[in-house]
């Protein structure tokens, strides 16, 4: 089998954080949310992946994965010249997945369970597809799959009435048979080429196709508030949570006082009166200084100062300069941001990349 991500679209609801990259490398828990995607498919087994580029910063994540090598896998990058629909991108890999069976796996989709069950399962089927559907609580927002007798009947996209609460989620496992039914397409009222009405007509063809259920995580970062509910759960649920990261000896004497679960990078310095409740990650290099409180539900990106600042459930991205006493709750501030000069009140901030402002 072999892998596709999807990592074109604008981001237009990510925006300004999208004005200078893919949303699909804005990072959750300080690594970028395509990333997981990718660990997903390689563990897998699957070890060649197309990426589907177009857009803003299309060369930023060719300079992220590169060849594939850093990350045990082999990369071919494939142009998508304006988005144009799900079905459209898979489209453009048809030479890629030369007849065999393959996974795509939307970039910006977050699931924290493994995969590996579900590849070895549709590999031994005869099935045309088998997708992966999670209950969710506003199917009005996603496609929408309608299920009687354990059996698919019927898939609608975004639907004004859905008749069913479970999500087509963006990880789909396909066969060439795919790229017969998206030739015969015709564009929605979007002017796209939607992957679920392909799905509803080789359904209709054949009724081949099966499903499986996400009962872990899984979401669909398309907005703010999804990229902080997802950096949240991630981290509370990170395997590197141990007592032992924080190796600091003078917690007494700088009344430093640690809650819950912390994972610190490798040579950060914490200063006087700081106060990190977990869960929080902070990268490497890093300086909190005096009277800080960072946490809980926080990501502090590689090279970022904090001095004299609290900071919620936030995500506060690389080489970022935090001094201010305002507090910033719900937020998210790009790389090479920088916030001084603050007052006492509460702030909610969505930056983008160097981004400076003096309160």
């Amino acid at each position: 089998m072999k892998g596709i991500i999807l990592h074109g679209g604008h981001g237009t609801r990510l925006r300004p954080l999208t004005h200078t990259g893919p949303k699909q490398l804005l990072p959750i828990a300080n690594k970028p949310m395509s990333q997981y995607c990718l660990d997903a498919i390689a563990e897998t087994g699957i070890t060649e992946i197309a990426i589907i580029v177009g857009g803003i910063g299309a060369n930023k994540v060719r300079e992220f994965y590169g060849d594939g090598s850093n990350f045990g896998v082999k990369i071919t990058y494939i142009e998508q010249d304006e988005p144009r629909g799900i079905a459209h991108a898979i489209r453009l890999c048809k030479n890629f997945v030369d007849n065999q069976k393959f996974l795509v796996f939307l970039g910006d989709n977050i699931i924290q369970k493994s995969i590996t069950t579900f590849t070895e399962t549709f590999k031994n089927s005869n099935y045309d597809a088998t997708v992966l559907l999670c209950e969710v609580d506003n199917p009005s927002r996603f496609g929408i799959a309608d299920v009687e007798n354990e059996k698919i009947t019927k898939i609608t996209e975004k639907p004004k009435n859905p008749t069913s609460n479970l999500a087509v989620t963006g990880i789909y496992f396909l066969t060439p048979r795919i790229f017969e039914i998206i030739d015969e397409l015709k564009p929605s009222w979007r002017n796209e080429l939607e992957i679920t009405d392909a799905l509803d007509n080789l359904l209709k063809i054949n009724n081949n196709i099966s499903y499986e259920k996400i009962t872990d995580y899984w979401k669909d970062t398309g907005t703010p508030d999804d990229i902080l509910h997802a950096n949240g759960e991630i981290i509370n649920k990170h395997p590197k949570f141990q007592s032992q990261h924080i190796t600091d000896n003078s917690l007494d004497t700088k009344n430093l006082k640690i809650i819950n679960n912390v994972i610190l990078g490798t040579n950060c310095e914490l200063g006087q009166n700081v106060t990190i409740q977990g869960p929080v990650i902070i990268g490497n290099n890093c300086k909190i200084l005096e009277k800080s409180t960072i946490g809980p539900n926080t990501s502090i990106g590689d090279n970022s100062i904090i001095s004299a600042s609290l900071i919620q459930n936030s995500i506060i991205m690389q080489n970022c300069k935090i001094n201010s006493t305002t507090e910033i709750k719900d937020s998210i501030i790009a790389n090479n941001s920088e916030i001084k000069d603050g007052s006492t009140t509460e702030k909610v901030f969505l930056l983008g990349e160097g981004s400076k402002i003096s309160l």
